[in-house]
């Protein structure tokens, strides 16, 4: 087994250390919370009545009077989002699955999934981060009956994974398997998307132009194929251990596709505290599998989002993890893939190029990952991880992964990468702490010094570029878009127009309090600022015009103006009528509650 690499030792012990306290306490809440016999022998006789009632014959029976294992199916079905849409059938299909397994199955809650492409520049994005905590709560709900031994969760995109995985943490007890349905078949490829987008902003493209390339590109069932947050999601729930080995990035409908759906509710139904491979998922996640889940997300460029998610999942799993955790193992780790918006391939090609397989073995024979970790396959990531599925006469079955890319303009190894780090990196300096991927930003765009041209929404910002007023070289600061604000929202509209300014020759940079999309580009932008400017924070004392230095050299953010006269300024700007309308007053105590971004900007207190 190859030796850790110091840095993955130092920072991971470093994470248990800071944890030792809240794990510990963690760990024995769900030990306490754990049951040598089935979940439902502790209900009384009208409890375990209501939770059978609506059973089919056999299955009332077997409630009543076996001790087979029950398993819960959580899903954030729907039919609106693309990538959820193939889950229609996926109850239909456990429930055959964990009963030729010995077990029952019973669908438990349904959880909201919203669509973040659909909302990006809408009132609902505001409500988008709020609902991976709302996602974590429908699911305890679920799962709150005392009828169930494991669970089966579905979900894939951008809060819904995360809110399953803290709402899975919340009966860390039990086993619990993640079920993907996989990416859509590739369609326009995602450059040509962003070249018209990048006309339909200059006024070069009308909108049925524009419509005609998004339809063409989002044009099936499955994920969204450009590397964004969703399809970053699939890939750390892989590398954490929650998904079978090489089902993240299977195409839906597909003999294989069904074959490793069948095969998670087989997983799940055998690893209960009712057989001999008791698997908890609270016992599974620990620092290692998190602190895998960063090295695999910085060696693909993946979502800045997970900054926030990453954290916001530690925590509940009693663990510690801080944005300096993300900034040292980034220095290690290097880049190894190139997909949209970090490149011109979607995650088909990427899977095709060798996919999960050949990374984690990569990352493995690198000693850039912990080998040992365990699965919810009964494996260590070692043993398991580095094959990948196939159908042999109808069999489902595990074979070695590539030992060499298929394509290396898309996947290559450690000893070949496309740059020597991760891409991401955190920023610090007077104006606080935030976030910069430069994994698609040019090197000579890595450092930006120009004035600030300041906007309180982003709607104020686009209508500053039609109107030609910011032909200049520019940081422009888009702030009170954080979480105490208005939900910190994406900023996705931004981009095309930063983009249009760019190619136009002008040195431009973003600096929010707000997030920028799990597919944010080639505009170096620094994001989730924090403090935030509704908290107070020094981004709420920039001015126009001031000078501003962003440096993703170095790691510094700062604002070029004498201290003692930037402190002294009063704060300005506001949030334009904070929360209210299409549902947004409801999250008001959410906005009041939620904590900072550098802890998962997440409303939930797991005392840490």
């Amino acid at each position: 087994m190859i030796d850790p690499h110091p840095v993955l030792r130092a920072v991971t012990d470093r994470v248990a250390a800071r944890s030792a306290e809240s794990r510990t306490a963690y760990l024995s809440r769900i030990r306490a919370a754990g049951s040598p016999g089935p979940a439902r022998a502790g209900l009384g006789c009208a409890n375990l009545a209501h939770g059978f009632a609506a059973a089919g014959p056999a299955d009332k029976v077997a409630l009543r009077t076996s001790r087979k294992p029950n398993i819960a199916i959580v899903s954030a079905y729907n039919d609106m989002l693309s990538a959820h849409k193939p889950f229609d059938d996926y109850p239909r299909k456990l429930r055959r699955a964990v009963a030729e397994a010995g077990g029952i199955a019973q669908f438990a809650g349904g959880v909201p999934a919203m669509c973040d492409g659909i909302t990006q520049g809408r009132a609902g994005m505001e409500l988008s981060l709020f609902s991976r905590d709302v996602i974590a709560m429908a699911t305890a709900l679920a799962l709150a009956h005392d009828m169930f031994d494991g669970a089966l969760m579905l979900g894939v995109c951008d809060k819904i994974v995360p809110g399953l995985v803290i709402g899975a943490l919340s009966f860390g007890h039990l086993p619990v398997v993640f079920v993907p349905a996989g990416p859509m078949v590739s369609g326009l490829p995602n450059a040509e998307k962003s070249r018209i987008r990048q006309l339909h902003a200059e006024g070069k493209a009308g909108r049925e132009e524009l419509l005609e390339a998004e339809a063409a590109s989002y044009h099936g069932l499955g994920t969204c194929t450009f590397y964004g947050t969703a399809n970053s999601n699939q890939l750390l729930m892989e590398v954490m251990g929650l998904h079978l080995p090489g089902a993240s990035f299977v195409n839906p409908g597909t003999p294989l596709r069904d074959a490793l759906t069948v095969a998670a509710g087989q997983a799940v139904t055998g690893s209960t505290a009712l057989g001999e491979s008791y698997r908890p998922i609270g016992e599974l996640l620990d620092e290692r599998a998190l602190v895998n889940g960063v090295v695999a997300l910085l060696a693909t460029g993946g979502s800045t989002n997970h900054t926030l998610h990453l954290v916001a999942m530690a925590a509940a799993a009693g663990i510690q993890l801080r944005w300096d955790d993300f900034a040292e193992l980034s220095g290690v780790v290097p880049l190894l893939t190139r997909m949209y918006p970090n490149g011109t391939a979607d995650v088909n090609h990427f899977h095709a190029a060798g996919g999960m397989a050949y990374l984690i073995s990569e990352l493995l024979e690198a000693g850039l990952v912990h080998p040992d970790t365990r699965t919810v396959t009964g494996s260590t990531l070692d043993e398991g991880y580095r094959d990948e599925p196939a159908l042999d006469g109808g069999t489902l079955v595990w074979r070695p992964g590539p030992a060499q890319s298929h394509d290396k303009r898309v996947l290559r190894g450690v000893a070949d990468p496309f740059a020597p780090d991760g891409g991401l990196r955190i920023l610090t300096g007077n104006l606080g702490r935030s976030v910069i991927k430069v994994s698609a930003v040019r090197p000579e765009h890595h450092v930006v010094q120009a004035t600030a041209r300041v906007f309180d929404d982003q709607a104020d910002f686009l209508t500053a570029f039609h109107a030609g007023e910011l032909e200049r070289d520019l940081i422009a600061v888009i702030r009170y878009q954080g979480p105490q604000a208005n939900g910190m929202p994406e900023l996705h509209r931004l981009t095309p127009a930063l983009g249009v300014l760019q190619d136009r020759g002008h040195d431009v940079a973003i600096v929010t309090d707000g997030r920028m999309s799990g597919a944010s580009g080639k505009v170096p932008a620094a994001i989730h600022l924090t403090p935030e400017a509704a908290a107070g924070g020094p981004i709420a004392r920039i001015r126009d015009g001031d000078p501003l230095r962003l440096d993703a050299e170095q790691g510094t953010l700062d604002v070029l103006v004498d201290a003692a006269e930037f402190t002294a300024r009063p704060v300005a700007g506001g949030v334009r009528s904070p929360g209210t309308g299409t549902g947004r007053e409801l999250f008001a105590m959410f906005r009041h509650a939620v904590g900072p971004a550098d802890h998962g900007a997440t409303v939930f207190d797991h005392d840490i």
